[in-house]
């Protein structure tokens, strides 16, 4: 075996265990799992998606194969959809957690609804045009690992 070729054996059964995951709302009434790979992860920055999650950008992870499955709670899934648009959001009625949504062609799965670690990188930044006057040199911000006194 050449230097490398375990190395990509290794890769390919660690991808195929992370093919599932599970995630759940903010309260826990509605728990889900995703049984196949995300396509893209994309940081989204527009409007719709600074007013949806109420921060700096969307993060959600695309995926044309992947399928959910509601454990529970799945009476408590509200959608919404924005009208004359594609935009829409799924979350949760008790708590406003964000919750994945599908379309036919489409899962869209918020990234911070999963419970388990999620091992795609971002792929991109979307719609930077429209990202927040707020939401520029944030690398430059102090970080603190928990609240600052």
């Amino acid at each position: 075996m050449r230097r490398g070729e375990g190395d990509l054996a290794q890769t390919s059964v660690k991808e195929s265990e992370m093919s599932k995951h599970a995630g759940s709302c903010l309260c826990g009434q509605v728990r889900f799992e995703i049984e196949g790979d995300f396509d893209r992860f994309f940081f989204c920055h527009c409007s719709r998606c600074r007013k949806g999650t109420g921060t700096a950008h969307g993060a959600n992870l695309f995926s044309a194969t992947a399928k959910v499955t509601w454990l529970a709670g799945e009476d408590k899934v509200t959608r919404y959809r924005v009208p004359d648009a594609r935009h829409s959001k799924a979350f949760c009625s008790n708590c406003g957690g964000a919750l994945p949504r599908e379309s036919p062609s489409l899962l869209v799965v918020p990234a911070g609804s999963l419970d388990t670690d999620v091992h795609t990188k971002p792929t991109a930044h979307i719609f930077v045009a429209s990202r927040a006057n707020w939401d520029k040199n944030l690398e430059l911000v102090p970080a603190f690992d928990t609240l600052p006194s």
